[in-house]
């Protein structure tokens, strides 16, 4: 079970995350917008899912500000055994489990049913996690969230990542996406906490619907 991780390696969830109350104000706004404007599609993707059996919304544990853990929510876009199948490809395949270990992805996962290749090639399947904003959990903007066992893969930047809330979208997303390298995500990620301003969210909120639209680049 993820417990809070925060004590462990010494961050203080005690200031409040980047951006302070601005921020969250802006998040509550744009989350509320997006819901209204996006409810038409999450509702038929909800359909689709529950016809097709199984569950309609994946939530895992993620890191969040001050190292808190949360359920960050998705559709569905894996298969029921998804945890099963990925360990025995990476058993089987030396040079997915290569690319696993660097990226956290792969190009080609066995997990991923057919109908959740088009939610992830258009990013709908991140939809969910607007709840995950107006509940607080999240940001509009932010680091990317990630698994307690990839914090230590951030090294120095730790505190950095969890000084803020991670974000529904950020500068991984509109700079490359699931092709950028887990050490450019990182760094983009400390970037982006150490230089942050209201101008810095706008701009990345405004790529963030080009970038969506490259399908080539989607995770």
């Amino acid at each position: 079970m993820l417990t809070n991780i925060a004590p462990a390696i010494g961050a203080d969830a005690r200031n409040p995350p980047v951006g302070g109350t601005l921020k969250r104000f802006v998040d509550l706004i744009v989350a509320a917008a997006a819901l209204l404007m996006a409810a038409p599609v999450m509702i038929v993707v909800a359909l689709m899912l529950k016809l097709s059996g199984g569950s309609v919304v994946f939530s895992h544990s993620r890191v969040g500000f001050g190292g808190r853990p949360f359920k960050c929510y998705k559709f569905r876009s894996m298969v029921a055994n998804a945890e099963e199948i990925l360990k025995a490809h990476l058993d089987a395949d030396p040079q997915a489990a290569r690319e696993w270990e660097v990226t956290r992805k792969l190009k080609n996962d066995p997990r991923v049913t057919f109908f959740g290749h088009l939610l992830r090639k258009s990013s709908i399947d991140e939809l969910p996690q607007l709840f995950n904003v107006l509940r607080g959990d999240m940001s509009c903007v932010g680091p990317r969230p990630i698994v307690a066992e990839e914090l230590k893969r951030y090294g120095s930047h730790t505190g950095e990542y969890l000084s803020t809330r991670p974000g529904l979208t950020g500068l991984w997303q509109v700079t490359g996406r699931s092709s950028t390298d887990y050490d450019d995500r990182v760094a983009l990620d400390s970037h982006y906490v150490r230089n942050w301003s209201p101008w810095l969210d706008v701009w990345i909120l405004f790529r963030t619907i080009f970038a969506v639209m490259r399908f080539d680049k989607a995770s």
